[in-house]
């Protein structure tokens, strides 16, 4: 029978309750020998684990892809025809509004030549 591993909602409740409890002694104790570092570096050490459970858990919970799927062989975001140079000058207002008119239908070789 295996044991079932717990979720990073688990994780990081028992990180977070792990890294108080200890940063409560460390204030109440007061030490300021190995004993005092050695719980800093554990306190440090269960706040990173439950930074990232909640972080895990973030990211679970995020179900929208990254980039829309669209159609085999086409880029995705509508985006034909573009290379590397163009996207180097999109910053120029001149040629985002080209590229526009470009994919729009309006400007076609004409707008190309006389731009």
């Amino acid at each position: 029978m295996r044991i079932p591993r717990p979720d990073a909602r688990a994780k990081a409740v028992v990180a977070a309750l792990a890294a108080a409890s200890l940063l409560v002694t460390l204030i109440v104790w007061r030490r300021q020998d190995l004993v005092g570092v050695t719980l800093a570096l554990l306190c440090v050490l269960s706040t990173m684990i439950a930074a990232v459970s909640v972080a895990a858990v973030r990211q679970e919970e995020d179900t929208e892809p990254a980039v829309t799927p669209g159609v085999p062989g086409q880029p995705a975001g509508g985006l034909y025809g573009i290379d590397a140079d163009t996207l180097e000058s999109l910053d120029h207002r001149e040629a985002v509004r080209a590229m526009r008119e470009r994919h729009r239908g309006r400007g076609g070789s004409a707008a190309r030549e006389g731009g």
